[in-house]
């Protein structure tokens, strides 16, 4: 019924590594936020749980951008 799947070494690299850009991307506005608001640097570690979420948004958003990005390739070709 179901196809047994294998994901290679490249492929869970490749996801890891857009997961750290994620992270970093939203720890680093996290941080241009607390400087620009003149907020106190606790705040930074306080807010790592937006941080986090804010991560996992990014992800699922470029999985939605590869999607789309798949069926535009599929459409024409």
């Amino acid at each position: 019924m179901f196809k047994d799947s294998v994901i290679t070494a490249r492929q869970k690299t490749r996801e890891l590594i857009i997961l750290l850009v994620c992270f970093a991307i939203a720890f680093f506005t996290n941080v241009g936020a607390t400087i620009a608001y003149s907020g106190h640097w606790t705040e930074i570690f306080t807010q790592i749980g937006f941080v986090v979420v804010i991560t996992g948004i990014l992800y699922v958003l470029q999985w939605v951008v590869r999607i789309i990005a798949y069926l535009i390739k599929k459409i024409f070709s």
